[in-house]
C-alpha cells in the first residue's frame, strides 16, 4: 500500500512537471522586443546621369524627367546581380568561391557549432538519467578491532546498480530563457553566414575588376609607350642624320623610360590581384592565371542605375543588420537567465536499482531498491555574485542595443556612400572622356606645330604626358563605376536583403 501510493504520488509530480515544463507562459526577465529606428526624412545623394548640357559654373546637368533613361534597382535584379556583367569568369568565380573559400568555409562550420549548442539548450528541458554500478571485495583479519579480537577472518562482496534520475521543473523560466538566448545566437549566427556570402561575392568582384582596370591601364601604357618611342626614334634619326636637336632628342628619351617605368608597378598590382582572387577563391595563389589573362577590350560600363529610394526596411534586413538585432535578442534573453538565478530551482529525482551481497541474488526481486521525491535548491547568499552577473547582463544588454543602433546608422550611410560614389563619378567619367578627346588633339597638334618649326619640344612633351595621365585616369573612373556599383549592391544587402 505504501508503494503504491509513493508511485500515484510520484506520477502527480511527474505530470505537475510537464505541465510546468510545458509552459511557455510567464518567465522572469524582460521580453524580447524589437527595438524602433528612424531615419532622417532627406532625399538621396543622387547626382542622376550626366547630359551634354551644362550650369553656368560648367558642371554637366544630370537628366531629368523623361531624360532620365537610367534603369531603377530591383529585387530581382539585385539577386545575382554579378551575372549584369556577362562576364563568364566572373561568374565562375563567385561559383567557385562560395563553394571553395576557406573564410566562408569557417562561417559554415560557426552556424553547425551554434545549432548544435541549441540542442544542448533544448536538452535541459529533459531530464538528466545516469547509470552506475560498483562492485566491492571487503575484508577484514580476526584480530581486527572491527572482528572484535575473535580470531575469525571477514570477506564479503557487494552488487550495486542502478539508474539515477534528476529534472528540473522550470518555474521561473530560466531554462526557457537559456534557450531563447541560443536560440537568437543560432540566428545571428546564421545571419552572420549571410553577411559572409555578401562580403564574398561584392569582395571577389571588386577585386576582379580592380584587375580588369590594371591591365587595361597597361594596355594604355603600352600604346603610349609606342607613341613616345615613335617619336623619340624620329627625332633621334634626325638628331643622327645631323639635323636634329638633341635637347628634344633628351627630353624624349626620358618621357619614354618615365612611361616604361609605371609598367613594373602595373604588373606587381596585377600579379597581388590574381593572388588575391585565387584566395578568395579558394585555390593556391597562381592556380587562376590562365584564367584571369587579359582579355581583348571590353566595355564594363552596364546601363546606369538609379535607386528610387533607400527605405530603412531594406536596411534593417541587411545581414549584418539582422545579426546584430538577433545578438540583441540573445542577451535580451540572457538577462532572464541571470534573474532567474535568484529563484529557488525545482526538482523530481528518482534513483531505481539493484542491491545484493550475493552475486547469485542480484537480479532477484528481493534485490530492487528504488526512490522518488522533490527538492528545490535556492542560493540564500552568494556574496554579491548573482547581483552583479546580472548587472553585468544588463550592461551587455544595453550595450547590444547600441551596436544595432549602430549597425543600421552605418548600413544607410554605406548605402547613401555608394550611392552617391556612383552617380558622381558618371559626371567625372564623361569629363574625362572630353579631355582625353582634347588631350589627342594637342598631341597631334604639338607634334605639326613641332616639325614646322613653330613651336618647341616641351609642348609636344607636355602633350604626350597629359594624354597618359587621362588615359589612364579614364580607365581607372570607368573601372570605379563599377566597383562603385558592387558597393551599392552590397549596401543593399547584396540580394540577401531583398530576398
Amino acid at each position: 500500500m505504501i508503494r503504491e501510493t509513493c508511485f500515484i504520488g510520484a506520477a502527480a509530480l511527474c505530470a505537475l512537471a510537464l505541465a510546468v515544463a510545458g509552459c511557455k507562459g510567464w518567465a522572469v526577465g524582460p521580453d524580447y522586443k524589437e527595438p524602433e529606428v528612424k531615419a532622417a526624412d532627406v532625399t538621396l545623394p543622387d547626382a542622376g546621369y550626366p547630359t551634354t548640357n551644362k550650369t553656368e559654373t560648367g558642371e554637366l546637368k544630370p537628366a531629368e524627367g523623361k531624360d532620365d533613361t537610367r534603369k531603377e534597382i530591383s529585387a530581382e535584379s539585385i539577386k545575382t546581380w554579378w551575372t549584369q556583367f556577362n562576364d563568364d569568369v566572373l561568374t565562375d568565380l563567385v561559383d567557385t568561391a562560395v563553394s571553395n573559400n576557406l573564410s566562408f568555409l569557417m562561417a559554415q562550420e560557426r552556424l553547425v557549432q551554434a545549432r548544435w549548442t541549441l540542442v544542448g539548450a533544448r536538452a535541459a528541458f529533459l531530464p538528466s538519467i545516469t547509470m552506475d554500478g560498483t562492485y566491492t571485495r571487503s575484508g577484514a583479519h580476526g584480530f581486527t578491532s572491527s572482528r572484535g579480537g575473535s580470531g575469525t577472518a571477514y570477506h564479503g562482496d557487494h552488487w550495486n546498480s542502478g539508474f539515477d534520475a534528476s529534472w528540473e521543473i522550470d518555474v521561473f523560466g530560466g531554462t526557457r530563457r537559456q534557450y531563447e538566448s541560443a536560440e537568437a545566437q543560432l540566428d545571428a549566427t546564421a545571419c552572420s553566414l549571410d553577411d559572409a556570402w555578401v562580403s564574398l561575392t561584392a569582395e571577389i568582384a571588386s577585386t576582379y575588376v580592380e584587375l580588369r582596370t590594371v591591365q587595361e591601364r597597361l594596355k594604355v601604357a603600352r600604346t603610349n609607350l609606342k607613341l613616345q618611342s615613335e617619336t623619340y626614334d624620329i627625332l633621334k634619326s634626325r638628331l643622327d642624320s645631323g639635323i636634329g636637336d638633341e635637347l628634344a632628342v633628351k627630353q624624349a628619351k626620358y618621357n619614354v623610360e618615365q612611361t616604361r617605368a609605371s609598367l613594373p608597378n602595373l604588373h606587381a598590382s596585377a600579379e597581388q590581384y590574381m593572388n588575391a582572387i585565387a584566395i578568395l577563391a579558394g585555390k593556391m595563389p597562381g592556380a587562376l592565371h590562365d584564367e584571369l589573362r587579359p582579355l581583348p577590350a571590353r566595355d564594363w560600363l552596364i546601363a546606369p542605375q538609379r535607386v528610387a529610394a533607400i527605405p530603412l526596411d531594406v536596411i534593417r534586413r541587411r545581414p549584418d543588420v539582422r545579426a546584430a538585432e538577433r545578438s540583441l535578442a540573445a542577451q535580451v534573453a540572457s538577462v532572464g537567465v541571470a534573474k532567474a538565478q535568484f529563484f529557488p530551482k525545482f526538482y523530481i529525482n528518482g534513483s531505481i536499482g539493484l542491491d545484493s551481497i550475493d552475486a547469485n541474488k542480484f537480479f532477484r526481486r528481493d534485490a530492487f531498491m528504488g526512490s522518488i521525491g522533490p527538492a528545490f535548491r535556492w542560493p540564500i547568499f552568494q556574496g554579491g555574485n548573482l547581483i552583479a552577473a546580472m548587472r553585468s547582463a544588463e550592461s551587455k544588454m544595453s550595450e547590444a542595443a547600441q551596436k544595432y543602433e549602430l549597425a543600421v546608422q552605418n548600413a544607410y550611410g554605406e548605402a547613401r556612400n555608394a550611392y552617391s560614389s556612383y552617380t558622381q563619378e558618371y559626371h567625372r567619367y564623361q569629363s574625362l572622356q572630353d579631355a582625353v578627346k582634347a588631350a589627342q588633339d594637342a598631341v597631334n597638334i604639338s607634334q605639326d606645330l613641332y616639325k614646322n618649326g613653330l613651336k618647341d619640344f616641351n609642348n609636344v612633351l607636355d602633350a604626350q604626358r597629359s594624354l597618359l595621365t587621362l588615359e589612364e585616369s579614364l580607365t581607372i573612373s570607368r573601372g570605379k563605376i563599377t566597383t562603385n556599383l558592387i558597393a551599392l549592391y552590397k549596401a543593399l544587402g547584396g540580394g540577401i536583403a531583398l530576398k
